[in-house]
């Protein structure tokens, strides 16, 4: 690999991003990085069920899976990009832009609808709009109807809130006070 060829985990050598995690990855050129994914393509008979466990490595070590990483994940497990793609773009979970450190999810499905949902994530698109640290989204159903209205940060659920709540749990993660999980919703160790 040339000092600009980008790895698996899509960022050159050298270059950096505004969302790139701090601690939850080992650095893409460490031998410790190496091996995880040769551990990861070693566990399945056939490579091409690799796909999705090398997408979350990938995402957790960039915080979103770029072009260059679904790539290098094909060449990896001897499929081409379109088929990675094809993989990863079924899963929501993936995401295909960059987005914030935290990734904060509020349902505005049927049972969220009725009891607040679109107002916290208006709330929170109000006050995190311009926050490069936070992505704030709307999704379909978070399965936690019996605690609506629902949110996760990072994958981690949060029931029964109202805007205001909303607002405290997201800068309880800002401020360290809550451990967020990665960006693909993996337990950081430590």
């Amino acid at each position: 690999m040339t000092a600009n060829t980008p790895d698996i985990s899509g960022q050159p050598s050298g270059s950096s991003t505004r969302n790139a995690p701090t601690t939850v990855a080992p650095s893409p050129r460490s031998e410790r990085y190496r091996a995880r994914v040769q551990e990861i393509v070693a566990q399945y008979p056939d490579p091409h069920s690799a796909i999705l466990p090398l997408a979350h490595l990938a995402q957790d070590q960039h915080g979103w899976l770029p072009p260059e990483a679904i790539q290098q994940i094909g060449q990896l497990v001897g499929r081409t990009s379109a088929d990675v793609l094809g993989t990863v773009s079924f899963y929501t979970m993936f995401k295909r832009k960059p987005c914030g450190k935290l990734l904060v999810s509020v349902c505005t499905n049927v049972t969220c609808l009725v009891v607040g949902g679109p107002e916290v994530l208006h709330h929170l698109e109000e006050t995190y709009g311009t926050d490069i640290d936070v992505t704030v989204e709307e999704v379909e159903c978070l399965a936690a109807c019996g605690g609506a209205p629902a949110l996760q940060v990072n994958y981690e659920f949060h029931e029964n809130l109202t805007p205001e709540s909303a607002r405290g749990i997201v800068e309880e993660y800002k401020s360290g006070t809550r451990k967020a999980r990665t960006i693909s919703g993996t337990t950081v160790a430590g």
